[in-house]
């Protein structure tokens, strides 16, 4: 069996450890549990995992403030774990950072089955490295999935690069949520259209030195990427 890669898994269920971790290593990931928040950060930087699944109670930090300290200096996929039906914790997770998130009482197939997703959504493909997107103050790299805004690297989620790049790649066209929870989550995400509302947000903040909105709303219909019209261009 082929080696997927190293995830980080902390919860204070022990019986949610040693579970994802049997089924997390059958599929060829080498999972490492953790109960306690406050030792997180030491055993992020030792182990250098390719992934971190945080459930939002533990004891020491919360997993959302661990979310958003690990947001702010490092680029790592993130999945939240939450509990059914709060709603709250999940929007409030994403604000933090948050790829994706899963709701307990979940299946660890299911949870296995995100985590290839992500990863799969997160890594640079071969073909990427000859490209780049670049508009007025903004540019978009494949080789290493940075952002670049006035020539100045922006700190991103795998998710929020993701989805700036889709809709760069497709200027001035309409999508709906649902497209772009397809196009850029996979038609195996099961989260609420709210997702797409976090992330553009999120993203309008990091653009927001730019003199001009790159992410505008279609009101009742979704989002596009509005670049600015040249001189004797017309706008479709």
């Amino acid at each position: 069996m082929s080696y997927l890669g190293k995830v980080l898994l902390v919860d204070d269920d022990q019986n949610v450890l040693e579970l994802v971790k049997l089924y997390g290593e059958r599929e060829g990931f080498k999972v490492i549990g953790i109960s306690d928040g406050d030792l997180v950060l030491s055993v992020f930087d030792r182990e250098n995992p390719d992934l971190v699944i945080l459930d939002i109670m533990l004891p020491g930090q919360d997993g959302l403030t661990l979310c958003r300290n690990l947001r702010e200096t490092r680029m790592i996929p993130i999945i939240m774990l939450t509990a059914k039906g709060e709603e709250a914790d999940r929007i409030l997770g994403l604000e933090m950072g948050a790829d994706d998130y899963v709701a307990k009482p979940f299946s660890p197939r299911e949870l296995v089955a995100r985590i290839k997703a992500v990863l799969r959504r997160t890594q640079p493909m071969e073909e990427a490295a000859a490209w780049k997107l670049k508009y007025p103050g903004l540019e978009i790299l494949g080789d290493t999935r940075t952002i670049l805004v006035d020539g100045e690297e922006i700190i991103v989620t795998p998710r929020e690069y993701d989805l700036l790049y889709f809709l760069a790649q497709n200027p001035r066209r309409v999508f709906s949520r649902e497209k772009l929870l397809a196009a850029v989550w996979g038609y195996d995400f099961f989260g609420d259209q709210r997702t797409i509302d976090v992330h553009i947000r999120r993203l309008r903040i990091k653009l927001a030195s730019l003199p001009f909105e790159y992410l505008t709303t279609v009101w009742g219909v979704g989002y596009q990427f509005t670049p600015p019209v040249k001189e004797g261009e017309t706008a479709l």
